[in-house]
């Protein structure tokens, strides 16, 4: 299916039924499909719908040079589609960057009953940011794709091993631009003043190499609830489901009933 928000085409799928309903976001250069563990196992309990940010899967791809990638933008998606699918105040369960759209989201009063960042993309920490930054002006120019080939290695743990090469090639096959300026939108975020905005319930996933500690992050929004997978790198929700699923379950348990 499709919603349309500024004239760009947004995909999403829906299944399931239930309430609270969730929208899974996936992270950078993926697609809903990297979520597919969560949606098969929240869909017995839960309307959910997976989507494909714009620049994304079988979402329109906007220009970058008219400034269409930003976090917030993003959130205007998810928002989109929530809407487009009947969802009152669903929960947003994010990946990476998609961790960071469902902050945006969890920012804004009355849009959304809890957050859920999973592995979200760098928030806090200026050296990894600037680093994101440097790296999104390398991608503008990665056009056979090397750069990032490097780049979502680096994402793994040795032991990590479901959809490894798939991610790998997966995640390089957008136009340069547009994945710069997707990446860029994780570098140039306001994330501390967003967390200082939530007043819903927010839980983050992190997997074995968090970016942010969990000092900075109760620091900038003290109600935060952490976790963390064992045995997993970045793609977590891939590669140990039946960790991140059990948290998610037992945060909307208590938070989000």
């Amino acid at each position: 299916m499709f919603a349309v928000r500024d004239g760009i085409d947004l995909a999403y799928e829906t299944c399931g039924a239930g309430d609270p309903p969730i929208v899974f976001v996936h992270g950078w250069s993926c697609d809903q499909t990297y979520f597919a563990p969560q949606v098969e196992h929240f869909a017995r309990d839960h309307a959910v719908a997976a989507i494909d940010l714009h620049g994304h899967g079988a979402s329109g791809q906007p220009d970058p040079a008219a400034g269409h990638y930003a976090i917030e933008a993003f959130a205007d998606d998810v928002l989109a589609v929530a809407a487009a699918a009947g969802f009152d105040r669903p929960i947003v369960i994010g990946h990476s960057m998609g961790g960071v759209t469902a902050l945006e989201c969890a920012s804004r009063p009355g849009a959304v009953r809890a957050a859920v960042m999973v592995d979200p993309a760098p928030l806090l920490n200026p050296t990894i940011k600037d680093f994101i930054a440097q790296a999104a002006d390398a991608i503008a120019d990665d056009h056979d794709a090397s750069w990032r080939t490097s780049f979502v290695e680096g994402m793994f743990l040795p032991s990590d091993t479901v959809r490894r090469a798939e991610i790998v090639t997966g995640m390089t096959q957008l136009p340069p631009p547009v994945a710069a300026a997707a990446l860029r939108s994780i570098a140039t975020y306001d994330a501390a003043a967003a967390l200082a905005r939530v007043e819903v319930p927010l839980l983050t996933i992190v997997a074995a190499m968090p970016m942010d500690t969990a000092t900075d992050l109760r620091a900038a929004c003290p109600s935060i609830t952490i976790g963390q997978t064992v045995g997993a790198g970045h793609f977590n929700q891939l590669e140990v489901p039946d960790q991140v699923n059990l948290m998610i379950e037992r945060f909307l348990a208590l938070h989000a009933a």
